[in-house]
């Protein structure tokens, strides 16, 4: 296993690179730090993806999935915390991997050999498709993973139990079943949300809140705002992102007051 590939403890001068980048995004808004960091720990997301690669998945789509997972480790990294990224990454990625899993399971439960087969020859057909630099043939199949052409087709076929139809799939006359069921009003979880975000506003000062107004409903950009508001872009990214942790944090607060004060941030 190649050193890159472990979440062991690096080299300290490794170690003091990744602290100054992950400083230079939490603390001043650096997304170039944020891409360095995502595509140096890109190595640990594969290296990870490789442990689910034999459950039915390609390789790529897992590693794609794995690298979500890595991304959100990355943003929600606590500097205070003393930990490695990648001792923190590690499981934010096995677990965004499991949840696709998950999300993606057998919608209908088919023979456990057709569930070994389908596995396989997602396997075979990654690697014969590089080979032939085409799309496999049913025989050529059949030939890699030791089976039938019968046997092919039913795995396939069965594949197809592995998620259901949307609800938008058009079932005749150009309907779909979701128009065939009852809807419930879109005015109550608009509603809802609106409560939902008056609650975390409170905690924002009056500057913050009218960011987060131009940012989320009217649509303005950074730089937008930043004319608008007579500050630097980099200065509106920090308070939305330092907005929106405070607006978690009260949200998720049960306790918390009804109507606690507002804080009112130095520029």
């Amino acid at each position: 296993m190649s050193t890159i590939d472990r979440t062991t403890e690096p080299r300290t001068s490794i170690a003091t690179d990744e602290v100054a980048l992950l400083e230079r995004y939490h603390r001043d808004g650096d997304l170039q730090a944020r891409t360095m960091l995502i595509e140096r720990m890109m190595p640990l997301v594969r290296h990870i993806a490789r442990r689910y690669a034999n459950r039915g998945e390609p390789l790529d789509d897992l590693v794609q999935v794995g690298a979500v997972g890595l991304i959100k480790a990355v943003d929600r990294f606590d500097l205070e915390r003393g930990v490695k990224l990648s001792t923190f990454a590690a499981p934010n990625i096995a677990g965004e991997i499991k949840r696709h899993f998950r999300d993606r399971g057998w919608s209908i439960r088919v023979p456990r050999d057709i569930q070994e087969l389908n596995a396989k020859l997602t396997q075979a057909t990654d690697r014969l498709t590089t080979k032939l630099s085409r799309s496999p043939t049913i025989a050529e199949l059949a030939v890699a993973v030791k089976a039938t052409e019968e046997e092919v087709l039913d795995a396939l076929q069965g594949a197809q139990s592995y998620s259901t139809v949307s609800f938008e799939e058009p079932i005749g006359e150009n309907r779909t079943a979701l128009e065939l069921l009852g809807e419930e009003d879109p005015e109550f979880m608009t509603a809802e949300r609106r409560v939902l975000l008056s609650n975390g506003m409170r905690v924002l000062a009056d500057r913050e809140q009218e960011i987060m107004r131009l940012r989320f409903f009217e649509g303005l950009t950074q730089r937008e705002i930043a004319e608008q508001v007579g500050i630097s872009q980099m200065h509106v990214s920090r308070l939305i992102r330092r907005s929106l942790e405070d607006m978690r944090m009260q949200m998720a607060d049960v306790d918390a007051a009804p109507a606690p004060q507002r804080r009112l941030r130095a520029a």
